[in-house]
Parts: structure tokens; C-alpha cells; sequence
């Protein structure tokens, strides 16, 4: 039984072979194509639970596809690169990138990498209501839904699972460490730019105003809390 459909989207043949061969042995079910372009049209034809995605690629770059891939699909994605430095991480999750991962990297390191952006929390807790509200958005746990204005607005998993889990500790501020490790795994805990970023997209999902939030507030140095208004 497969563990997952992965999809590797880079232009060396050498990394796109190093890479088949290690994920299939780990049980994964590996695609893989040599430019954005061809990754989109993959992505048309099959479903996948996650793409390795090279960020400098000739024609569509990486960033652009990592766009464009959010648009349509829920996959997780990791963006490749051999830049590591905190304004590229940023740049690749604003295009919608679930994590990072710089060239060169062990086997070891990427597979801890794959199970973290797989990583889901689970549906409901128990005595958990499945719909609640914002302000005016209604929040759909059970069906992972956020309706805006009576207008769905989507959510990436990783967005989804940030969300729930301040849901689930409503009202309390949650510490950075304590969000990092809860929703992408013990590994992470100092990544306090992927927060950032997280953070900032859900706001413009759930809040009337993001640039003055009423509901996903941050408390300074410490961490968010999700104030909530009522539950139904």
C-alpha cells in the first residue's frame, strides 16, 4: 500500500532519479516532471498528496508554479532551493508553500520534511462543536470549510490545521514553539517566520479588516490567541 502520491517537479534528471528512488523506497508512489508547466498538467490529470518543487527551474520558476498549484490543489508542497535565506523561506511560503528545504540535504532530512507536510491533525476532538462563527464567517470543522459572505474561502491543510488547533485552544495565547510543533511536528519550533506568514493569509480568510484583527489577535514575543465571538 502506497504511503502517498508524490509529485517532483525539478529540471536535473540527476535529482529527479536520487529522489524517485529514495521516496519509493520509503512506499511512495513517485511522479515526476522537469518544469512548472508540466507539473500543472500532471496536476490536472492526477491527485497528489504532495510536491517536491525546485524553485530555480527555466521557463515557469518555482515560486510562479507554487502559485498556481495553490490555486487548484490541496497538495502539500516543499519548495527546493539552494538559497536559505529568511526572505526566500518567505517568499516561498507566501506563494503557498507548506515548507522549505535547502540544497544540498540528506535523505533523512527530507523524509522528516515529507512527514511534517503530510502531518494532519485529526478531524474533531472530542465534544468539539463542527460549526462555529466568527464575526460573519462561518467556520465548518468537520467539513474543513471557511464560508466568507456566503462565499467559500479556501484554506491550505497546514492554514486549516493552524486554525483548528487555535480553535481547539480558544481564548488562551499559544506560544510559537507550542503552534510549530503542534501543527508541523517535534522537529519544528523555531520557525517563527513560517507563523508569520501563516498567520497573515488565515487573517485575510477570516477577519473583516487583517490589518486589524478582531479575532486572531498576537500577543508580542509570545505568540496568537483566537478570541472567538460565539459558537454554535
Amino acid at each position: 500500500m502506497s504511503n502517498g502520491r508524490i509529485l517532483v517537479v525539478d529540471d536535473e534528471p540527476q535529482i529527479r532519479r536520487v529522489l524517485r528512488v529514495a521516496l519509493t523506497a520509503q512506499g511512495y508512489e513517485v511522479h515526476d516532471a522537469k518544469t512548472g508547466e508540466e507539473a500543472l498538467d500532471d496536476l490536472r490529470e492526477l491527485r497528489f498528496d504532495l510536491v517536491l518543487l525546485d524553485v530555480n527551474m527555466p521557463g515557469m520558476g518555482g515560486l510562479e508554479a507554487c502559485r498556481e498549484i495553490r490555486n487548484t490543489s490541496e497538495a502539500a508542497i516543499i519548495m527546493l532551493t539552494v538559497r536559505n535565506s529568511e526572505q526566500d523561506k518567505v517568499a516561498a511560503l507566501d506563494a503557498g508553500a507548506d515548507d522549505y528545504i535547502t540544497k544540498p540535504f540528506g535523505t533523512p532530512e527530507l523524509l522528516a520534511r515529507i512527514r511534517a507536510a503530510l502531518r494532519r491533525l485529526p478531524v474533531l476532538q472530542s465534544g468539539e462543536a463542527e460549526t462555529l462563527h466568527l464575526g460573519g464567517v462561518e467556520i465548518n470543522l468537520a467539513a474543513r470549510r471557511v464560508t466568507a459572505g456566503g462565499k467559500e474561502s479556501r484554506l491550505t491543510p497546514k492554514e486549516f490545521d493552524l486554525l483548528h488547533y487555535l480553535i481547539a485552544n480558544a481564548n488562551v495565547t499559544v506560544s510559537h514553539t507550542k503552534l510549530l510543533q503542534a501543527v508541523w511536528g517535534p522537529d519544528y519550533g523555531d520557525q517563527v517566520e513560517y507563523l508569520r506568514v501563516f498567520i497573515n493569509q488565515l487573517r485575510k480568510k477570516i477577519e473583516t479588516d487583517p490589518s486589524n484583527p478582531r479575532h486572531l489577535v498576537t500577543e508580542p514575543w509570545v505568540g496568537y490567541r483566537l478570541i472567538l465571538s460565539d459558537k454554535t
